[in-house]
């Protein structure tokens, strides 16, 4: 590879699949769970990515049975007892979003199982993302006690209405691959074993594009996005604001012990 991303970015994986073409892979334990590392990575890569004169298109995907299952309870829990830790990931999020929409590259997905919170900012955020049927797309941020920032004001308004944005920004309700599609979160749905194949395959036509055309076309379209700067700056003081509060530490304690969360209830000293 032009550029060692293997040892720049050691919390992802990368191959080339086909000539213009690198592959992301988002390989962890906790189904794909986005470590303090990975966070950074995640964040930064596309960076790389923009610069790099041998990728035309990037393509992300997750090993095995998830696509990525969100913040791991490292990286959380960090941020909710970590100053340092809390503006270090608000950062990070805030530079995920803004790269992964400024890369000049575009950018494709493949999402299969569940997605949530920290890895689905990327699949959503793709310029072509394809799910399959039975994924199970999560928010998940007020589940876990704080505002729904990362990329959710920033772009599920404007790909499914307010209406159902606030649905299931507000809820923490889960989508199927199906049901994404339909509302227009998504652009692509497949049959559960389809999902590599086809986000390869667009990967490869758009590879074998006029690559300006494309980067000018991206460049264009996500001034939509860009325009919703102040919304999601607001969405992410708000979320971390959060994360120092009572809420996040009881929604973080009901994921480690598998139950419900128990909001507006005294915490013990």
């Amino acid at each position: 590879m032009s550029t060692d991303y293997a040892e720049r970015f050691p919390s992802l994986t990368f191959d080339r699949p086909s000539d213009g073409v690198l592959r992301l892979t988002l390989d962890a334990p906790g189904l794909n769970a986005v470590s303090p590392a990975a966070h950074g990575e995640l964040a930064d890569v596309w960076l790389t990515v923009d610069r790099d004169p041998d990728v035309r298109v990037a393509m992300i995907r997750g090993a095995g049975k998830a696509f990525s299952a969100g913040g791991s309870f490292e990286l959380i829990d960090g941020i909710i007892h970590d100053d340092a830790s809390r503006m270090r990931a608000l950062r990070e999020a805030r530079d995920l979003v803004n790269n992964v929409i400024n890369c000049s590259k575009p950018i494709v997905s493949a999402i299969h199982g569940p997605a949530v919170g920290a890895g689905l900012v990327v699949g959503v955020l793709a310029d072509v993302s394809v799910v399959g049927r039975t994924a199970r797309i999560i928010d998940g941020h007020t589940r876990l006690g704080v505002a729904a920032g990362d990329h959710a004001a920033i772009c599920w308004p404007l790909l499914v209405g307010m209406a159902k944005a606030k649905y299931y920004l507000l809820t923490c309700e889960t989508l199927t691959g199906e049901e994404a599609e339909r509302i227009g979160l998504v652009s692509l749905c497949v049959d559960d074993d389809q999902v590599q194949s086809k986000a390869l395959e667009v990967a490869v036509q758009l590879a074998g594009m006029a690559q300006a055309a494309l980067q000018f076309t991206k460049h264009t379209l996500n001034h939509w996005y860009r325009d919703a700067g102040p919304a999601f700056d607001a969405s992410l003081a708000y979320e971390f604001l959060g994360f120092g509060g009572p809420d996040a530490r009881e929604g973080l304690a009901s994921h480690r012990e598998k139950r419900p969360p128990r909001f507006n209830v005294p915490l013990a000293d």
